[in-house]
């Protein structure tokens, strides 16, 4: 390549005769195709030009196309105007800055092209495509005009008729340029249907699809290349150039485009986790304030049957409800966890869950629960305990109340006083009087047991037992303390 670029445009072409650089038909190819390749540039800034010898005689086309090639901003041109020392300063500095760029021009000067020598600014054209079209292609180690031929030749390897080995007899039917097309867009040519020797089809259809459906300019004539022997190198290595700038674009806006999609997916992901996270742990803390009331709940029981039945129940809820509850904390925890790593490593901001909804709130919720369930459970064998005591107490009090009942059962009759006793009868009153002496020692017996009675009546009430009313009412009745 730098063969290429040092080598003033007449110079020597090693083993090519040096005199085809003059031949009218090479002239007129370049021409042609470096005309449309300035214009391909130049309708950018909405500058299109005719002729190459005329239209960059005052350099300031020249300066515009340099600065859009090369994305730079150029020395400020001078005056417009017919004057050639203005002319001839715009030129100079078209060529100052592409020789800035590493690009030796031998052998053309500013005066040459503001003459309107059509050779030296075909040179010049060509020196510029070599810089800014050819020489950045790289592929597997090789650039430009190398680079260029390998992506062809890789591009087209598995395509029948083709066998791309240089830029000129190699692309001379068409079918290379058909393959390059197809290669990336196989929808715009049916290439199974081309035949070979039929240039004047193949080239036409590639050129017409190029400039229809990839905006490639037109930059060779198909006649040319037919009618030409040798079809010009220079020319035919511009246009396959915009081929591969063409597909290249493509490639890197549909890796953009996949890069973009692969980012909105991962942001779509993120959002979804997100929300996922609001979900799960929505769902948690209401479950943990449902719970929260009946764990809370500090009723006594009745009996010792209802007893068994809400400790069974408390029992229950540990092993079958609590369990999937817990797991769903640790997926919480989790599912936070690989959000937060998954906006670091796309270095998005960390997330922060709603108001009350942050792991932390989460493990709060969680710890006031499990000691509410453990004053559940001690509550529960608190109750437990305390109604199987009642039991214990309720049956001792009925035995012992049953004993005192049968002893006081027909007592009443010796504690009434009738009206048939005849007080004057001394007989009865001793009698009588015998009987409630009687009576009284055997109440002295059962004070012990009357004691017990008592005290065993005062703990059930004490204890809460809930017959204890009936306790109560048969407290009352004691007929024989009376007397």
């Amino acid at each position: 390549m730098a063969d290429e670029v040092d080598r003033p445009y007449a110079g020597q072409e090693g083993e090519i005769n040096d005199k085809l650089v003059l031949d009218l038909a090479w002239e007129r190819q370049q021409k042609k195709t470096f005309t449309a390749w300035c214009n391909s540039h130049l309708r950018k800034l909405g500058i299109q030009i005719k002729e190459l010898d005329t239209d960059f005689r005052d350099g300031l086309n020249l300066l515009k196309l340099l600065e859009i090639i090369a994305g730079e901003k150029l020395p400020p041109a001078e005056k417009r105007g017919k004057m050639r020392v203005h002319k001839i300063a715009n030129v100079g500095k078209a060529l100052s800055f592409i020789a800035s760029k590493g690009v030796k021009l031998a052998g053309i000067g500013s005066e040459e092209i503001v003459d309107g020598n059509l050779k030296m600014t075909l040179g010049m054209i060509w020196t510029i495509i070599l810089r800014f079209a050819i020489q950045d292609i790289s592929v597997e180690e090789l650039s430009a005009k190398e680079g260029l031929l390998l992506w062809c030749q890789r591009k087209t390897a598995p395509y029948k008729n083709v066998n791309v080995h240089n830029f000129h007899m190699s692309f001379k039917d068409g079918l290379a340029f058909c393959a390059l097309i197809h290669r990336h867009r196989p929808e715009l040519i049916d290439y199974d249907s081309l035949k070979k020797g039929d240039d004047m089809h193949n080239l036409n259809l590639a050129f017409e699809v190029a400039e229809k459906h990839l905006d490639i300019p037109k930059m060779l004539d198909a006649e040319d290349l037919h009618n030409t022997p040798k079809p010009d190198e220079r020319a035919v290595m511009t246009y396959v150039s915009s081929y591969y700038h063409a597909f290249s674009s493509s490639a890197r806006a549909e890796q953009a485009a996949k890069r973009i999609g692969k980012v909105l997916n991962v942001n779509q992901e993120n959002e979804r986790m997100m929300q996922e996270y609001e979900t799960m742990a929505s769902d948690l803390l209401e479950w943990i304030q449902r719970t929260m009331p009946w764990l809370n709940d500090r009723s006594p029981e009745k009996n010792l049957t209802e007893a068994q039945e809400k400790l069974e129940e408390f029992r229950q809820y540990g092993t079958a409800t609590k369990p999937p509850k817990s797991d769903e904390k640790a997926k919480l925890e989790a599912h936070f966890h690989t959000l937060q790593t998954k906006l670091r490593l796309s270095s998005r901001p960390a997330y922060v869950p709603s108001e009350g909804k942050l792991v932390s709130n989460i493990s709060a919720a969680w710890k006031t629960l499990e000691e509410a369930e453990k004053e559940k459970e001690e509550f529960l064998r608190s109750e437990l305990r305390r109604l199987q005591r009642l039991e214990l107490l309720a049956a001792k009090f009925d035995a012992k109340a049953s004993k005192v009942e049968l002893w006081a059962a027909g007592k009443d009759e010796a504690l009434v006083v009738t009206e048939d006793i005849d007080s004057s009868n001394l007989a009865e009153i001793m009698a009588l009087d015998k009987i409630h002496e009687t009576f009284q020692s055997d109440i002295d017996a059962e004070n012990n047991r009357i004691a017990q009675l008592e005290a065993l009546a005062q703990e059930l009430s004490d204890y809460q037992y809930y017959h204890a009313d009936d306790v109560n009412a048969r407290m009352q009745v004691r007929q024989w303390e009376k007397g």
